[in-house]
């Protein structure tokens, strides 16, 4: 029974799902339901799906804290937090949380009802126990009606029912409360920004694709202090590390011919960042709008070009049930600053495997720059391997 129940909540949240990424018409035949798994790639690309929503169509000027907030006129953003955290013996914890809004259609909804709402949120929290060798990983979806779910600037809040970041009246992002439980494994956590908001792109604007909309607004906070507590099913730990954070919104950031992408967020233990991404097309190339961005010990910040970086797969792992194969660790070379890391999942299975799946897991780095020893800990995303 407890299976099936399993089953049938899969099954829904990938009809939500499939509403999300504007499939409204249902394929047919007897692989209808293989047909309407949904891509992170599919979700996010569309143009038939983008018309009427707002379009991140050139630079314009973020504004705080109005910009922590929603923007229901677009048709998809997030707010992704991810870090490492060690407790008094070492032992190593990542995290990751992310609230996702889609907009289902561009206008509100007709109904004259509570219920009733253009918005879907979904919420992902996983927990990578490396020494306990486990990744727990959750999935939720709501309703943007009766306060199930929502964002808010002032003081900054982001929820999906219980599952919540909050803030500081005044402090934006720079001062936040973490409070996540589910299946027997909680975060809760303090974090408190030790750089600047960083802006990705051109002044805040990240475009993907050549045409206009391709392209969302997305800015960083490249390192925060994080402290608190992680509960696993072995006990709990006091816990104390460094988080980023990733903001973005947009309505067709990619383009038809992008079928998913590689992103590291890598921070050095000299109190330096880098952040890069490849997005691969279905030909199986590396897209020319890839890039990522540098920022120095204080807090300066440079935009990181495709040629500026090269990324070399090193191994690949095979999901459990065959039916995704990821790179597994990678050497990294950014010759402006003579840096040299390879990098590795901590633990190989962090794959969330929910209405949408892909990895994302904690990383852990070893090298050089400029001849001296480096180490560093970040976060992989990898999009698109899946059908």
């Amino acid at each position: 029974m407890a299976e099936r129940i399993a089953r049938l909540r899969r099954a829904a949240a990938c009809v939500l799902l499939v509403l999300v990424a504007g499939c409204m018409d249902p394929p047919e035949g007897e692989d209808a339901a293989e047909q309407q798994r949904i891509t992170v790639a599919g979700a996010l690309s569309g143009e038939q799906d983008a018309e009427g929503y707002a379009r991140a169509l050139g630079p314009r000027p973020l504004v705080f804290p109005e910009d922590h907030g929603p923007h229901p006129a677009y048709r998809h953003e997030w707010w992704y937090i991810t870090g490492n955290l060690f407790d008094e013996d070492g032992r190593h914890f990542g995290f990751q949380i992310t609230f996702f809004r889609f907009a289902l259609r561009p206008e509100p909804s007709p109904r004259p009802s509570a219920w009733g709402t253009n918005q879907l949120w979904m919420a992902h929290f996983a927990v990578t126990d490396t020494e306990g060798e486990t990744y727990h990983h959750f999935e939720r979806l709501a309703r943007g009606a009766l306060g199930l779910a929502g964002a808010q600037p002032d003081p900054f809040r982001v929820w999906l029912e219980d599952w919540e970041v909050r803030g500081t009246p005044g402090a934006g992002l720079a001062q936040l409360q973490t409070r996540l439980e589910a299946g027997g494994v909680e975060l809760v956590l303090d974090l408190e920004a030790r750089k600047p908001i960083v802006f990705q792109g051109e002044d805040g604007y990240s475009q993907k694709g050549d045409a206009p909309g391709n392209a969302s607004y997305y800015y960083t906070v490249p390192r925060l202090g994080a402290e608190g507590r992680v509960v696993v099913p072995d006990g709990e730990h006091a816990v104390s590390g460094t988080a980023w954070i990733d903001r973005e919104w947009g309505s067709s950031t990619l383009s038809e011919e992008q079928s998913g992408w590689d992103w590291f967020s890598i921070q050095l233990d000299d109190d330096r960042e880098l952040m890069f991404y490849h997005l691969r097309r279905e030909d199986g190339s590396i897209d020319p709008r890839s890039k990522g961005g540098w920022v120095d010990e204080d807090g300066r910040h440079r935009v990181v070009t495709r040629d500026d970086v090269t990324l070399e797969v090193l191994d690949h792992w095979t999901s459990p049930d065959g039916e995704a194969t990821y790179p597994a660790r990678w050497r990294l070379d950014y010759p402006e600053e003579d840096l040299t890391l390879e990098l590795e999942p901590v633990l190989a299975d962090q794959e969330l495997r929910d209405g949408f799946r892909y990895w994302e897991g904690a990383l852990r780095g070893r090298g050089q720059a400029a001849g001296r020893p480096v180490t560093a800990v970040g976060y992989a995303e990898l999009t698109g391997y899946v059908d």
